[in-house]
């Protein structure tokens, strides 16, 4: 079990409801036990955008929340037994997607899988080898076992725009449009794909054959399943293919290179483009992550990982990509670490942060969230910059409001249903929420969380429609 430094955990089977010892305030203490049952259920059919064209649903309109973890070696570093315990590790902390990439980052083109394969037969797009088409088949079908979807990257951008890295340069218009049709086809009766296109790099000058990339898939696999673009860091998707029909959410990426980046900014960008699409962040500030890729800088913690969610998410995103330093490069002992990774991807599986975006779901999830807009007009005082930027969100009959260093606010009210809100303080370490009492739905009140104030302080304000009857924030039937 993870431990905070601001608070002490009681994990209990199930929801239970005491009154507590100070204050007497109801505390509901969340499940921490492993979720049962496949992370989705894949038989409410395919992924397409909501009506509103903000988030995603399944065919028969289940809400979809695209929580992800970043496992960019998956298929080129792991085998099948590693890969097992992987995304059993992420089922059971409720990750919904796993983004990985075919053609992989760390020259895996030319240094075989686990299991001696190489991708392609002379690093040639139109002569992809079975055999290590056939791991990746086994481990898409290991996540679709789970009810985990494969964020699906074709290949790294090296091999499009070198810029850095290993390359090689292997694709034209030509051979992409092959290669995206040969995995459209492959993958075409699989439940859990989402297509991810690009790899870490700017379009600029390569759209053409991103673009014929994009086409060859949607050929092949006669349009079935989503289509996005991963970026470079600082950029977003929308730069060069907002206006593409093939292009179903934005993705951008905030990055690794400073404390408190607020990624909120970008999200808000893409969240007011039109026409409008769904978007979210989907590389932001890794867990265990050198800052700015310097160690004497600093390292990311779990706090980070959160104010990066909660940012992104309030700020309009229809959900979030987690990553962690060593787990997205699978390293292990013997082989060389990048940017400074200090620990194996076995031993990193169960960082507080990773846990956390469990609590992230679960909030989300326990409220209507298809009508759920960004709305910063409710937070009257107590906004700050820089790292207690506070983020506030309304949905149908609620108010989520995240406070990253636990600082007083005052929040308007009136600007959802109800005569009366109930208001509880949600804890995102713990997934535990602490009623606190009944308000008239009118004028402003002041709201101040638990402990002082301080990094890592952070607490999510919830408000809700007494009429609606929600359960205690977190808790998901």
């Amino acid at each position: 079990m993870k431990k905070h430094a601001v608070d002490v955990r009681c994990a209990v089977i199930g929801v239970v409801f005491l009154a507590a010892l100070s204050g007497g305030l109801g505390v509901a203490f969340a499940d921490e036990s492993p979720r049962s049952g496949p992370s989705v259920d894949f038989s409410h059919g395919d992924l397409k955008v909501s009506k509103n064209k903000r988030f995603l649903v399944h065919e028969d309109g289940k809400p979809f929340f695209y929580l992800a973890d970043t496992a960019w070696e998956l298929f080129h570093r792991l085998n099948r037994n590693e890969a097992r315990k992987y995304l059993e590790n992420r089922r059971q902390k409720g990750f919904t997607v796993i983004q990985a990439v075919v053609l992989a980052e760390l020259n895996g083109l030319n240094i075989p899988n686990a299991y001696g394969d190489k991708p392609l037969m002379g690093n040639d797009p139109t002569r992809p080898n079975s055999k290590y088409f056939n791991h990746v088949d086994y481990i898409v079908s290991q996540a679709e076992k789970r009810g985990i979807y494969i964020g699906m990257l074709p290949t790294w951008g090296d091999k499009v725009t070198k810029a850095w890295g290993k390359g090689p340069v292997i694709f034209n218009k030509d051979n992409a449009v092959l290669y995206g049709r040969f995995l459209g086809k492959r993958y075409l009766k699989r439940p859990n794909i989402i297509w991810i296109l690009g790899g870490d790099r700017v379009a600029d000058g390569t759209e053409d054959i991103w673009r014929a990339m994009a086409v060859g898939i949607r050929q092949g696999g006669r349009g079935k399943h989503l289509m996005t673009y991963h970026p470079q860091g600082g950029r977003s998707s929308a730069q060069w293919f907002h206006e593409d029909a093939w292009l179903d959410f934005n993705m951008l990426q905030s990055g690794h290179s400073a404390f408190n980046l607020p990624n909120y900014e970008k999200v808000a960008a893409d969240y007011n483009l039109k026409p409008v699409k769904p978007c979210l962040d989907g590389e932001p500030r890794y867990e265990d992550h050198p800052v700015n890729w310097k160690p004497t800088n600093g390292w990311f913690d779990d706090f980070d990982v959160r104010q990066a969610a909660w940012w992104a998410i309030f700020a309009g995103a229809f959900g979030h990509t987690y990553g962690c330093h060593d787990i997205w490069q699978m390293h292990t002992p013997g082989r060389k670490p990048i940017s400074s990774a200090r620990n194996n991807w076995y031993d990193a599986l169960d960082l507080p942060g990773a846990h956390d975006m469990t609590h992230v779901r679960n909030l989300m999830e326990s409220r209507p969230f298809l009508r759920r807009v960004p709305d910063q007009s409710l937070i009257v005082e107590g906004q700050a910059g820089g790292m207690a930027h506070v983020q506030a969100t309304r949905g149908d009959g609620y108010i989520f409001v995240y406070i990253p260093t636990g600082n007083t606010i005052k929040v308007r009210l009136g600007a959802v249903s109800g005569r009366n809100l109930k208001a509880w303080w949600f804890n995102p370490r713990t997934g535990a929420a602490r009623y606190i009492a009944r308000y008239p739905n009118r004028s402003a009140w002041t709201f101040d969380p638990p402990n002082k104030p301080a990094r890592g302080n952070d607490w999510i304000l919830v408000l809700d429609d007494e009429s609606r009857n929600f359960p205690p924030p977190g808790t998901v039937k």
